[in-house]
């Protein structure tokens, strides 16, 4: 009997990863840049009531922010999808971290280096859980730049977490931290050495 070949792709395994940082440092705009569907946003307008208890001085032309958070899509390979999940970055809504970051196999940190004494919360939170994570290094419109290392050190990152400069708008430069992250998961998961 001629058994003939399958025209049926190979399952696709998927995979989960969160994307945290500070109010403002562009979580939403990466899943928005990079998602091959359209993003659910759970923004809300920044109103008055936001005045003392969130830092807006930095972000004076934020309008929007998000209250639970962001979920995208993205296919890396023909047989890998990853989910997206944006962590809201407001401390007051922390809180949601814990859920959102069950099943995630890594994580990406956004940061600012106008703000970079945000980022320290979101490191150790991820420290604490044991789960991979990458610091990506949003470089804005008018912002100083600094040498990655500079940043690692100013941060206080061990050696192996990977860090490198993203643009969130752009597609191809989000992309890029995304394989990083996954990578970099792959390998701690695995038990590899990083950079392996």
């Amino acid at each position: 009997m001629d058994y003939g070949r399958s025209s049926q792709t190979p399952a696709s395994a998927s995979t989960k990863i969160v994307v945290a940082g500070g109010f403002g440092v562009g979580k939403t705009t990466l899943v928005g840049s990079v998602s091959e569907i359209v993003p659910l946003r759970t923004e809300a307008l920044v109103t008055d009531a936001s005045e003392g208890v969130d830092n807006l001085a930095s972000t004076p032309m934020k309008s929007t922010t998000t209250v639970a958070m962001d979920f995208g899509r993205i296919t890396l390979a023909d047989d890998l999808v990853l989910y997206l999940f944006g962590t809201p970055g407001q401390r007051r809504f922390w809180f949601m971290w814990d859920d959102l970051v069950r099943g995630a196999i890594g994580a990406i940190i956004i940061v600012d280096t106008a703000r970079l004494d945000e980022a320290f919360s979101a490191i150790d939170y991820f420290e604490a859980k044991g789960l991979p994570f990458i610091v990506a290094v949003n470089e804005f419109d008018n912002t100083a730049r600094y040498p990655m290392d500079q940043i690692a050190e100013a941060l206080s990152l061990p050696a192996y977490v990977p860090i490198m400069p993203i643009d969130a708008r752009e597609r191809e430069s989000a992309k890029q931290a995304l394989i990083r992250v996954t990578e970099f998961a792959l390998q701690q998961l695995s038990g590899s050495p990083a950079g392996a």
